[in-house]
This record gives C-alpha cells, structure tokens and sequence, in this order.
C-alpha cells in the first residue's frame, strides 16, 4: 500500500509540472447570494484539475502536492490573472456588476511580491481593483501578525477588499479580528451545516456574527444546503450566502447564463 501510494504521489506531482502549459487546469465560480434579495452578488473562483490520465482530481488531494513542489505560487497567481480577465469578459458584454473573490494560499501570501503582482494582474486585466476580494486563511495572518497587517494594509492601498476564510476552524481568536484590515468574514461550512442539529456549533455561529456585525465587518456562510439553514441565518444578520442550496461551483459560461437571466428576474434559478 505505501508503494503504491508512493506511485500516485510521484505521478501527481509529474502531471502537476505540465498542468498549466497542457491547459488542463479551469477555473470554476460558486455564485455568493445576498441573504435579502437572492441575487448573485459576487462569486468564488475555484481551481478544477482534469488530466487525461488521471482523470479529475480534486483540489484537497492535488493542492498539497503543489505545496509540496513549490508550484502553489504560479497555480495561485495563474488562477488570479485567469479569474480577473474572466470578470473584464462579464463587464465587456455587459452583465451585472458582480464581486470576484479569489483564495491566497499561505505561501502566496508570504511573498514578498505579492502586492506586486496582484498590482500587474489588475492592470493587465483592466478590472476595477473594488470588485477583487481576497480570502485569505486563519494560519496565514497568525504566524506573524505584525507582517501579515503589513502585506494587508499594502493590499488595501490598491483598493482590494480583503476576507479571512474559513473562520473558525484556524489558529485566530475573535479578539483577533479587530487587529487586521478586513472587510468580510466567512463563516466556515462545518458550522453551518450543523446549524440546529449541534448546540455548541449554533452557539459559535451566532457568537461569529454578533461580533463580526460590531467589527464592522460584513459575513458570508459557506456550506449553506438548506432553507431553514439559510432562514437561521438571515434571521440572525448574515449577509450573503453560499452553498449548494443555491449553486454549485460551474463553468464561466454558465455564470455568464445566470447573470444573463438575473437581468430580466429579481431571483437567480438555483441549478
């Protein structure tokens, strides 16, 4: 059994070298819904690999391996500069204004050219710095704080909005959070699909967004899949949504189908 895991490792990583020049990597978006009206808000970009041998692999199994071979970084900027040239494409032919969040993995993040080439990639796509968010972990600002507020402020100078991902699950505190320069707060889905079903986990989720809410900060939930779920956090002051209840992370086409539709409908289809 090791051998063999030793075989897949080993031809991962080999596929993983040629992914981007054999353009075998896509980009998917996962609609993000305003928790008053359902409309499509902004959406998440999300890295799918399809090689012709190994057929789909799926991100928690390939982006450690990238870790590992020290690729993450030209993945991470590949997906940002294919995402924000895919939202200068929604704005070209017209569709709503939408928001594009995009995830930096801890080790993007601690480099020391990040905020450079999030300046290039923005000017090269020609997308309106407002509309870029990014998701940043728990573990990339608590290694070293006074460095992380550092890269986010510079960040913020561009004019990018900037969220912490996952919450909850990491290294951080809530008292943490009125340290860095954030704009939004993700609500991590473990907690939200046990929301009625775990006491403990209901009671962090409201304890999340009433100190979120005093920050300042606006919330999105990931994870949502049902309607009580979502009914529990609109009622409680979530913002915005995300979850298979109203779409799974598709192909740009058929977000570009969506914004379409939306604008002849106050509420999106879910898919």
């Amino acid at each position: 059994d090791l051998g063999k895991q030793v075989k897949i490792r080993s031809q991962l990583e080999q596929a993983l070298i040629h992914a981007i020049e054999r353009n075998e990597f896509e980009v998917y978006y996962q609609p993000q819904i305003k928790a008053g009206s359902g409309k499509i808000v902004g959406v998440e970009a999300l890295l799918r690999w399809h090689n012709p041998t190994l057929r789909w692999i799926s991100p928690a199994t390939f982006i450690p391996v990238a870790e590992h071979v020290g690729l993450i970084r030209t993945i991470g900027y590949w997906i940002l500069t294919t995402a924000c040239q895919q939202l200068k494409q929604w704005q070209t032919i017209g569709l709503p204004s939408l928001r594009l969040a995009v995830n930096v993995s801890p080790l993007q993040f601690a480099d020391p050219d990040l905020t450079s080439s999030i300046q290039t990639i923005i000017k090269d796509s020609g997308i309106n710095p407002a509309q870029l968010e990014l998701e940043i972990t728990e573990g990339s600002l608590m290694w070293d704080m006074d460095r992380a507020i550092k890269v986010m402020k510079k960040i913020k100078h561009e004019g990018v909005d900037l969220a912490i991902d996952d919450f909850g699950t990491g290294y951080s505190s809530l008292s943490n959070l009125r340290h860095f320069p954030l704009d939004r707060l993700k609500i991590d889905q473990s907690f939200t699909r046990e929301i009625g079903k775990d006491k403990d986990a209901t009671e962090i989720t409201l304890t999340i967004l009433t100190m979120a809410k005093r920050l300042g900060m606006r919330i999105i939930a990931e994870g949502v899949e049902t309607a009580e779920q979502a009914s529990f956090l609109r009622k409680n002051g979530c913002d915005e949504f995300q979850g298979f209840l109203y779409s799974r992370a598709v192909p740009a086409d058929q977000i570009t189908q969506l914004l379409s539709e939306s604008q002849d409908s106050s509420k999106h289809p879910m898919l």
